[in-house]
Parts: structure tokens; sequence; C-alpha cells
């Protein structure tokens, strides 16, 4: 037997007073930590397989249980931590490339706490949105440069096809496979009651959710899973996804084990074969193949349905999105580094992009140098938080925000960053029938619209704070934000002043 180098990460606390031998952590626990020993009349635990996913916790009918971090740690090092021993061992011990999930959790700068939100007074009056007017309706797509007049010197109100939000969120690109059946269903039917749009993600469309077209992005990803006519039109506009926050330049990966039936079908590959997408798209290598890619698109659509391009937030990503912007694409979405996943390579996602909001505000600042911000809408995604970071972001520039881990946690997750192992205990990331049965699609929705009624309520009051009366008014307006805590360069590319200037 060799040597465990590995000690628990997490310990399991049980007051055996207030235990009642009920089992019910052993019956909830997808990855067996909890069991019960009938010798010994002893429920006991395998400290080894927690994940501090808190199921147990929480579903415990006594309060008997607690997770805790365990307090046996290696001799301090300032240079070596605990967590980079502990890769060093996974790494020695398997051979292979380290897997994460969720967004970075590395104690990176998070550029929208460091901005304040300005207010009005007494020279410019805030306004009640409770008592006037107060439009958080966006439009996303391609916008006229300047006024147009037909020859009867009527106004032209022609626009190329948009996506109406009734505010300026959407639920991000999660695949069927990644997360489950009734994680789809749950933001399907939030987002159409909401009268916003949720995306497939690279995953295809299932067939019982052609329903919700109307309110559906599709995604066109380097592996081209479950692409074809039909689903190109069901969906409200078409998004190509170049790349992502968590892992630019890196392709994706559903382990077979994930592929059932379902999913086979849905992805049109064989049911339990990997699905392997490349990292790049093998018909783009440049702006003009991408050009082609969005007029083949258009061309399949008959011209109906905007296109969005999705890239991640990288050191050059000015340049990227001007080219972008020149393609015919309609809409840019930018992922940012603390954008969540499903599995990463850990290194990609802990080290490789840029925050969204230096990217936003570079990208934002770039079109509009070129004069062609409004050939495009810019969306931005990468650890949307609250109503306050949309808030932020439309200042900094962004027509809409794209939203996944939020609408996640609103849905139970309890952010313990293993989806890639598939053993979900909340329903969500995994595709178990017994683990994905645990999601309420009825319950999930009404959460999901619990959650955006009440960011947009909060838009309202901050908008009505800033004496704004609508989201097309805040868009770029970056007199209404200050920085605090940066330095010069960031307020720089930020282009905000620093608080009490």
């Amino acid at each position: 037997m060799g040597i465990r180098y590995l000690t628990p990460e997490f310990e399991v606390v049980r007051n055996d007073a207030r235990c009642i031998r009920c089992q019910a952590c052993a019956r909830q626990c997808a990855n067996e930590v909890h069991r019960y020993d009938a010798d010994l009349d002893m429920m006991l635990s395998d400290e080894m397989q927690c994940v501090n996913c808190q199921r147990c916790v929480s579903l415990c009918p006594t309060n008997a249980l607690k997770i805790v971090h365990s307090d046996c740690r290696l001799r301090e090092n300032a240079n070596w931590d605990n967590a980079h021993i502990r890769e060093v061992y996974k790494q020695a011990d398997s051979g292979g490339m380290l897997l994460s999930s969720m967004g970075n959790p590395e104690p990176y700068p998070v550029y929208w706490d460091r901005l304040l939100i300005n207010a009005s007074q007494v020279t410019n009056p805030s306004i009640d949105p409770l008592r006037e007017p107060m439009e958080t309706r966006v439009f996303l797509g391609k916008k006229p440069s300047r006024i147009r007049r037909g020859e009867n010197g009527e106004l032209d109100t022609t626009l190329t096809p948009q996506l109406e939000l009734s505010m300026p969120v959407m639920f991000s690109a999660m695949s069927y496979g990644s997360i489950s059946y009734n994680a789809h269903e749950s933001l399907a039917r939030a987002a159409t009651e909401l009268g916003l749009y949720y995306n497939t993600g690279e995953g295809g469309l299932h067939e019982d959710f052609y329903q919700y077209g109307p309110h559906t992005i599709v995604q066109v990803a380097s592996g081209r899973f479950g692409v074809h006519e039909g689903y190109l039109q069901a969906g409200a506009a078409i998004e190509i996804k170049i790349g992502q926050g968590a892992k630019p330049g890196i392709g994706g990966h559903l382990p077979g084990i994930k592929v059932g039936a379902d999913i086979s079908r849905t992805r049109m590959i064989p049911e339990g074969s990997d699905a392997i997408s490349p990292a790049p798209h093998h018909d783009i290598y440049s702006i003009e193949d991408l050009r082609q890619l969005v007029c083949s698109l258009k061309e399949a659509t008959a011209y109906t349905k905007p296109v969005i391009v999705k890239v991640a937030a990288v050191h050059n990503i000015a340049a990227i999105a001007s080219g972008i912007a020149r393609s015919g694409a309609d809409i840019i979405a930018i992922d940012g580094f603390h954008g969540g996943t499903g599995a990463a390579p850990t290194r990609i996602r802990d080290s490789v992009g840029i925050p969204i909001e230096l990217a936003l505000a570079a990208v934002d600042q770039r079109l509009r140098d070129e004069g062609i911000r409004n050939n495009v809408s810019l969306v931005v995604g990468g650890s949307i938080r609250s109503s306050a970071d949309v808030v932020k972001a439309v200042a900094l520039g962004a027509d809409a925000c794209y939203v996944a881990t939020a609408a996640l946690l609103a849905l139970g997750c309890h952010l313990c960053r293993t989806c890639q192992t598939g053993k979900c205990n909340w329903g969500i990331a995994t595709q178990r029938p017994e683990l994905v049965k645990r999601l309420n699609p009825d319950v999930g929705s009404r959460r999901l619209v619990n959650l955006m009624t009440a960011w947009n309520h909060e838009i309202k009051e901050i908008l009505g704070g800033m004496g704004i009366n609508s989201i097309e008014a805040l868009r770029g307006n970056r007199l209404m934000l200050r920085g605090i805590g940066l330095n010069g360069k960031e307020l720089e590319i930020l282009g905000v002043s620093h608080a009490g200037e």
C-alpha cells in the first residue's frame, strides 16, 4: 500500500447527542461521505470524499452536522502554501492535468468593488421609480449612427434584427451535458416569463425546449454539436463561441460518462463517447473567415436573427473587438477571467485572461474612437454578482450582462467547485437521474424569476438615485462612476476619475 500524501481538506463535525441515526446524510451524499455502522450504532464519515457542498448540513433534521475546514495543515511556508502542495501531490499521483470548475477563486482585484456610483442631490434631482417612468428595456443589435429619412421626409425606423430585453441581463451559456435537463428547463422557463434570453451553450437544444425558442440563444461552438438548420431556426439569435473567460484559447470536453441517450441525441454524437471541442474553429483563422461564418449563419436563417460573437477577455481584446465589429456580427459578448465553467484546466482558469471590467472599458473606448460603436452591442459576463455590478457595467459601456454563476446560486448551487465530477448534490451539474430530480424546475424557475425581479427593482432605484430614467442614458456614462483604491493606470483604462475628484 502506497503512502497517502493528502489529508482531508474538510472535517465533518457531528454532534452525536443530536444525531438520531436517520441516515438522511448518507442517502443525500453523492460522494458517499456518510455511512451507518450497525455494529457501532454510529454514523461514520469518509472525510477524504467531502467537497463541502453542504447538502447534508442543510437536510439534517436535528442540525447535528457542520462541515469545517480541517485545521490539519502542513508546516507554514509563505511561498508554498497548502493549496500548491496539494496540487503537486495530486499530479505526482496521477500524472494528469488538474481540472477545476466554477470561476477563478484567487484573490485578484474585483474592480466592481472598487467602483462607486454617483448620486444626484440638489442641482440634478433624483427620480422616484415608484412614481415616475423608468425604462430598463434594452435592444441588442446594430443601431444607425445617424437619423435617416425616406424620400418623403419621414423617419426611417427600420433596423436589423434586434433582441429585446426587459432588463439588461441574460442567462449565459451553459450546455446540456454540463448542467442537467432540469437546470436547463428552469433557465428556459424563467427567461420566457421575464422577457429575457437564455443560452444553450455548445450542447445543442433538447427537443423539449424548442417551445422556448423565442427566448433562446443557440450557440455554434468549435465542435458544432447539435448544430443543424432546425436548431439555427429555433433560436432568437445565434452565438458563435470563440472563447470563454474560464479557459481562453481552450476547447471543451464532456466526458463520455455524461453522454447518455438524451445528450447523445441532442448533440448528435454516439452515446458514451467523449464530446471534445477543438480549441480553434477549424474554419476560422482570420477576421475574413469569421465574416464568412457570420454571413453563412445569416443566410441560413434568412437574415432574421442577430449573430453574436463570444470571445474571452484577453490582453488585445480591444483590437479583437474592432475586427469583430467589422465582421458583420451584431453583438459582441466578452467573458472575463472570473467567469464560471463546468470544467477547465486549473492552471488556465486561474492564470489566463484579464478582468472583464478592464476589457469592457478598453473595448468600448476603442469602438468609440474608431466611430463604430453603434455597429455592435456589447454584452459582458464573468462574475456579474449583483444589480450594482450590472449598473457599473452599463456605465462602463455595456449594453447588457450575461449571468451564469448567480443564476446557478439561485437554483441552489453551493459553489463547492466540483462540477467536473458529475456528482452535484443539488441536481445542477450532473446527469445522474437520482440527483437531477433534486432540482424541481417549478421551484428553480420561480427562484430565477424572483432574483431577476429583485435586480430589476434595484436597478431602477440606482438609476433613480443617479437622476437617470433609462438604461440607454447610462450606457457609457463613466461620469457616473468614481474609482477608489485604484492606481493611475487602472483609472486611465477604466476611464473614470478617482473618488473625491
